[in-house]
Order: structure tokens, then sequence, then C-alpha cells
């Protein structure tokens, strides 16, 4: 048997210097990412006293967990987090239907004025008539104090539809053919022969859309008064104005052991909010991992023609 030997290349002093100046950009860039997120955890689950005085900056300090503890028995927490998963799965699941529908529909020579229905819909990019129009219409349609509120008005996202009808159109016109001369009809098209192919571009419009309604609040702000709709953005946006005097009625509910406890896990202001801001992040967080692959290439053949 001959041995089998492999090539090694060689890099010179310059590559290797290079390599390591790069190594060390991209370290320093990732950690310049990634540490304000570990900054506001570190200082959760630290001592609030000394994360109050900006003492905990690159490890935590003295542990305790009572932050989540009491932030998880604040009032319609759990209620408001139900309403925001329940907007983030109807409206993202809506829009990715629509927008994968119309872009395909788009593409279709044989649409009726489809060059017009394109503009017509592209053009409401470039025109905002402002929030009293909007409050007015939404008004006049009965959506105050509506849970479809939240869904109906991001249900047809003019970026998105560009996405998706970009996308279709880098595809093989073949495949069309080949199923219309087979007698498939438009709908088993698209969902039979159109859905599958379009994975990349439908987890990219998904992402774009669960992160848009997950962190949404103006319309809860605007149109919203039954406390059984609040989101979870909202009470977060409510806590972060009211810190203080949300801090004052944890403590003042607490149990007298809770009241004999060190000074150091009284929640401060600043630990309302950093707990918060963990809570509402993470979700998104969690979800973006399983989308990455398909997001990557989505948005690359979806922002680019040709």
């Amino acid at each position: 048997m001959k041995a089998k030997t492999k090539n090694k290349i060689k890099m010179s002093l310059t590559d290797k210097i290079i390599s390591v100046i790069i190594y060390i950009v991209y370290a320093a860039f990732a950690f310049v990412c990634a540490y304000p997120f570990y900054y506001i955890f570190i200082n959760t689950i630290s001592s609030n006293d000394l994360s109050k005085r900006g003492k905990v900056l690159f490890w935590p300090m003295e542990v305790h967990w009572t932050n989540y503890e009491q932030v998880f028995q604040l009032p319609d927490l759990f209620d408001a987090l139900q309403v925001s998963i329940a907007r983030t799965v109807i409206g993202t699941t809506l829009t990715v239907v629509i927008s994968a529908f119309l872009g395909y529909m788009f593409t279709r020579e044989t649409l009726w004025g489809r060059k017009f229905w394109y503009r017509f819909v592209a053009i409401t990019m470039y025109f905002n008539a402002g929030i009293i129009p909007w409050f007015i219409t939404m008004s006049n349609l009965g959506l105050r104090n509506n849970f479809w509120a939240y869904i109906l008005p991001m249900a047809v996202v003019p970026f998105n539809v560009i996405l998706c009808k970009t996308f279709v159109e880098s595809l093989p016109k073949e495949l069309q053919e080949a199923a219309v001369i087979d007698g498939a009809g438009t709908l088993k098209i698209f969902f039979k022969i159109i859905v599958p192919v379009i994975k990349p571009i439908v987890a990219t419009v998904a992402i774009f859309s669960a992160v848009n309604q997950w962190n949404a609040f103006q319309d809860t702000l605007l149109l919203v008064t039954d406390k059984k709709l609040y989101t979870l953005q909202y009470l977060l946006y409510n806590y972060i104005n009211q810190a203080s005097s949300l801090a004052g009625l944890v403590n003042s509910t607490s149990s007298s052991a809770s009241m004999a406890a060190s000074l150091a896990h009284a929640q401060t202001a600043t630990s309302i909010r950093m707990t918060v801001t963990i809570i509402v992040v993470t979700p998104i967080m969690l979800v973006y991992p399983f989308f990455q692959k398909y997001f990557t290439k989505g948005i690359m053949i979806g922002a680019v023609k040709g």
C-alpha cells in the first residue's frame, strides 16, 4: 500500500500575522456584540445594590435569583405573555402566507393587471399618512380594544412581498410549466411546487415578522385600554416608566421574612429594567438559530434580482 501524503500549505510569516490580526478583530467584534446582553444578565443575578452603583461589569457578584422570582409574581405578566405569543404566532403565520402567495401571484403573467397591482402594493412603502389618520381608520374599522388590531394592519407588508416575488422569480420556470401541463391549478402549484422550494425566503419573512410582532407596543398604547389585551412589551414599557414606584410596590407587598433579607436583594429601578429586558429578549434569541441558515440564503437571493 502506498503511503498517503498530505500536502500541507506553508504559511509565510506575513500570512500568519494577518491571520492572527483577523482572529483578534473577529473576537473583538464578537465580544462587542455579545457583551451588552451578558452585562444585562449578570446584573440581574448580582447584588442589586452593587448593580445600582455600577460595580458589576464582567462577572456576577453575590449571585441571587430574587429579581426573576419577584418579576414573575407581578400582576398580569403571564396574561400579557400569552397575548404576545398569540399575536406573534398568528400574525407571523398570516404575514408569511400572504407575502408568499402575493409574491408568487405577481410573477404569474396570466394574472390580470399584474404590474398595476404589484406597483399598487409597492408604492405604499413610500407613503405614511401619520398616526392620527391611522388611529381614525382603526377606530372606524372597530379595531379599538380588539385583538385583531395586532394582526390585520401587519398582514400585508410590501417589503416582504417584494422579497418573496424576487425569490420566486429566481426559480426555474419549467417547474410551474410542468405542473400546468399536468393540470395543476394555481393553489396546487403554490402549495405543492412553490412553497417547498421557497423555505429560505419564508424563514426570512417569518423572522422579520416575528421580531416586529413580538417587539411592538405602540399599537397597544394607542388602541387598547382593556388590560386583558395588554402585550408583554407594553407592560415592559410601563414598568420602565414606573420602575421606582414598582420597586416600592414589590418590596411593600413582600412578606416579613423578605423584609428582613439583605438590602442586596431589594429590587431597584435598574434591576427591574434589566430583568424584564432579559425576559423579553430571550425568546427571540432562542428561535433565531433554528432559522439562521434559511435567513442568510433567503435575504441574499430575495434581495438581489437575477
